[in-house]
């Protein structure tokens, strides 16, 4: 999936896209409309509630506005560094390590200890 767009982007064309003025959203969210305001501007961040609570209302996937939120989150820490590319490739190789270092500390063999 190719999204070109922030969060707050993607919050703004779901808003729009159901005809519901920010207050209401706001209002549903349980913020400030400028609070929400900010957020559709990328000015200021969400968190895991107002999160859950947009999933909610606009009846889609938490996953999919969390991946939205923490991708944002990512490529505006790597803003400015040179060959992004070979950072992402270590974080990806470091998340299938740490995964498979969280199985293997899940399992414990007992006949090896006798």
């Amino acid at each position: 999936m190719q999204n070109t767009s922030t969060f707050g982007e993607r919050i703004r064309n779901l808003r729009v896209g159901r005809q519901l003025p920010i207050r209401k959203v706001a209002a549903f969210a349980d913020i400030d409309p400028s609070t929400l305001s900010k957020i559709e501007r990328s000015e200021r961040y969400a968190n895991e509630t107002l999160i859950d609570r947009l999933a909610e209302l606009f009846q889609i996937e938490k996953r999919e506005l969390l991946n939205e939120f923490i991708s944002d989150k990512i490529a505006r820490e790597m803003m400015g560094i040179e060959q992004p590319e070979e950072i992402l490739q270590l974080i990806e190789a470091k998340m299938k390590y740490f995964k498979n270092r969280r199985q293997l500390q899940g399992t414990i063999n007992f006949e090896d200890d006798q």
